[in-house]
């Protein structure tokens, strides 16, 4: 084996072992942030902003779309393990997909426009994504499967929601005026984060 060949095999090997180090150190501070949970007046108890999605989209614009993914992957999973599951998996998938709706779209536009505007316009489409996919998801599958977990009808659920927003009577309703509005400001929130951090802290996965 050459030299040349030598030095290129141990760069890859360097490259891979950094791309599994820094996926594994994103999604540990992605479970930490987790932990933090932040009430929202106009939703019910259950519905609670954190800022998780933070690193997934930081690794997303650093790393590429399937690190972003990698990263939303392993957050799940390692949440999972911690906490256990009241929907037989089922919640956790929805959520990864939600998660993957926001940040891998947002990956896929920076990579391909890597400047300010690409990055905006990636967060502009992933949040816009993240509203519909997870208000779709919400209404056919994640409220369906929360009420049967706790054993009660839908409409207790959307009397939770009528309790904090007389605007809720259905289940339509309570994905137009809280499932929605969640997930709009949810990607905004992270959005803006992603914006104010990446520049400052994004040399620090580029280091050899």
């Amino acid at each position: 084996m050459s030299t040349e060949t030598n030095v290129a095999v141990g760069r890859e090997s360097k490259v891979g072992v950094r791309f599994i180090v820094q996926v594994g150190m994103l999604s540990a501070i992605a479970v930490v942030l987790m932990l933090f949970e932040i009430p929202l007046p106009f939703a019910p108890a259950f519905y609670e902003i954190d800022f998780s999605e933070v690193p997934v989209m930081v690794g997303g614009f650093v790393m590429g779309p399937f690190a972003g993914a990698m990263i939303e992957l392993v957050k799940i999973l390692a949440n999972l393990v911690l906490t256990g599951t009241d929907t037989a998996g089922v919640g956790e998938l929805a959520n990864f997909i939600i998660g993957c709706s926001l940040c891998v779209p947002a990956a896929i536009i920076y990579k391909r426009n890597h400047t300010r505007k690409g990055a905006l316009a990636g967060m502009a489409v992933g949040t816009v994504l993240m509203t519909i996919l997870g208000s779709a998801i919400n209404a056919l599958v994640l409220l369906p499967v929360y009420a049967k977990a706790f054993g009660m009808p839908i409409d207790a659920l959307v009397g939770m929601g009528t309790a904090v927003n007389a605007h809720i009577t259905s289940l339509s309703t309570f994905v137009i005026f809280a499932v929605a509005p969640f997930n709009l400001l949810k990607g905004t929130l992270v959005s803006l984060v992603v914006l104010i951090i990446y520049k400052k802290i994004s040399p620090i996965f580029k280091m050899h």
